[in-house]
């Protein structure tokens, strides 16, 4: 215990002979600070939300979305696909903002919320940084966009087959009931049904037949419609803090002090020992 309170002796008269030397070190180590916080290019991160587009009638045991979740961040990850954005957006591949864009974007997958693609990107200012997320999501929706066609052209085929079919079933039933009519058996009426009790059978399947049609239609177009079938996009409009993303003043000026006072404590007792005589 004794040798420790002569060890704080010794270094509280190391600091107050040499402190012209810490103070020295600190205030440089802060202009520095100063200087890189306020000449460095600021970083503006703007975050996007992706939902993957789908197609509600597909086969049974496909998924209906467009594209797989890990397989979208696979595309948005590879650097052609990354370069094709850039360009969209008037960058060429080469420039600071598209190096910054490579390095910065990051991809969350969220399966459990859509699935959701949560996407963060940062530029050299917040409309730049906007400009960037938009465009990423719009390239991807186009490409999207050209995969859903091929099911949702088989889709819209299916559907109008149902509209067709419906509409020769509900001509046939009107055939039915009209010779079902008792007394009302013209040529024509002989020719398709024989009697009254047959077209009475045949209007109870055709009923049925309709009721089916009918069924299988307003469930196509519920699965056509924007509840299941959607093209890929943003979720909400991209986000961009006011504060700057980087340099983070409160950061830069936290690790600038620490820096200091280590360093000025350091040069401190160097200069310390070397004033000792051997």
């Amino acid at each position: 215990m004794e040798q420790d309170e002569i060890y704080l002796i010794d270094l509280w008269r190391i600091f107050t002979r040499g402190w012209m030397w810490f103070v020295g070190v600190l205030l440089l180590t802060l202009a520095c600070t100063y200087v890189f916080a306020h000449t460095v290019k600021r970083q503006w991160q703007a975050t996007a939300w992706i939902q993957i587009g789908q197609v509600g009638q597909v086969m049974s045991g496909q998924d209906p979305k467009v594209e797989p979740l890990l397989r979208v961040i696979e595309r948005l990850e590879r650097v052609p696909f990354e370069n094709e954005i850039l360009k969209s957006a008037g960058y060429a591949d080469t420039s600071p903002v598209a190096r910054l864009y490579r390095n910065s974007l990051k991809l969350e997958p969220m399966p459990y919320a859509g699935p959701l693609i949560r996407l963060t990107v940062r530029a050299y200012s917040r409309q730049q940084a906007v400009e960037l997320a938009n465009a990423t999501v719009a390239r991807l929706s186009e490409v999207h966009r050209q995969l859903e066609e091929v099911p949702l052209k088989a889709a819209r085929a299916r559907l109008s087959q149902l509209e067709a079919d419906l509409q020769t079933a509900l001509a046939d039933q009107a055939r039915y009931r009209q010779a079902a009519m008792p007394g009302n058996q013209s040529g024509a009426d002989r020719k398709d049904v024989q009697n009254p009790m047959l077209a009475s059978l045949l209007l109870a399947n055709k009923s049925e037949e309709i009721r089916g049609l009918r069924a299988s239609r307003i469930d196509l177009l519920e699965r056509l419609g924007p509840t299941y079938t959607y093209s890929t996009s943003m979720m909400w409009p991209a986000y961009v803090p006011d504060k700057q993303a980087f340099p983070n003043p409160e950061l830069t000026w936290g690790i600038g002090l620490l820096l200091g006072l280590f360093l000025g404590a350091f040069v401190t007792v160097v200069m310390a020992r070397r004033r000792r005589p051997a």
